[in-house]
C-alpha cells in the first residue's frame, strides 16, 4: 500500500474542490491579505497582466461577489502570490507564464463577476503603482 502525496500548496489553492473548502479560502485569504500588495507592487511593472490580477483583486473583495466565485478568485491570488509555483517567478521571461495562465482562465470562467468598477480600479491602482 502506498501513501498518497500531498498535493502541493499552490496546486491546493488552485483546485476548484479544494478551493472552495472553507478552511482552504481562509488559508488562501490569509496568503492573499499578506502577500498580494507586496507582490504586485514589486511586479506590476513588469508583469503585462497586472490589470488583469488587480481587477480580479478588487472583484474578489467586493461584498456583492458570489461566495463561490471569490473561493476561485482568492485560489488564483493566492497562487500568484505563493513564493514557490509551477514555474519559478524568479526565470526572466517564462517566470509568469503560470501565473498569467492561472488568472486567463479565471478571468475566462468568471469574467461575469468581475465587473467594470473593478477594472476601472484596477486601472487607477495599476497608474499609481506604475508612478512609484
Amino acid at each position: 500500500m502506498t501513501a498518497k502525496a500531498k498535493p502541493h500548496p499552490a496546486q491546493e489553492a488552485i483546485d476548484p474542490k479544494k478551493a472552495l473548502v472553507p478552511s482552504v479560502q481562509r488559508v488562501n485569504e490569509r496568503r492573499v491579505s499578506r502577500g498580494f500588495w507586496p507582490k504586485i507592487s514589486r511586479t506590476a511593472a513588469r508583469i503585462p497582466f497586472a490589470d488583469q490580477v488587480l481587477a480580479v483583486w478588487y472583484a474578489a473583495r467586493d461584498p456583492e461577489t458570489p461566495t463561490a466565485a471569490k473561493g476561485i478568485m482568492l485560489g488564483a491570488l493566492a497562487y500568484f502570490v505563493m513564493p514557490v509555483d509551477a514555474i519559478p517567478d524568479v526565470f526572466a521571461g517564462i517566470g509568469f507564464t503560470d501565473d498569467a495562465a492561472v488568472i486567463a482562465a479565471l478571468i475566462a470562467t468568471l469574467s461575469a463577476n468581475i465587473r467594470k468598477r473593478h477594472r476601472d480600479q484596477a486601472a487607477q491602482a495599476l497608474e499609481r503603482l506604475k508612478a512609484q
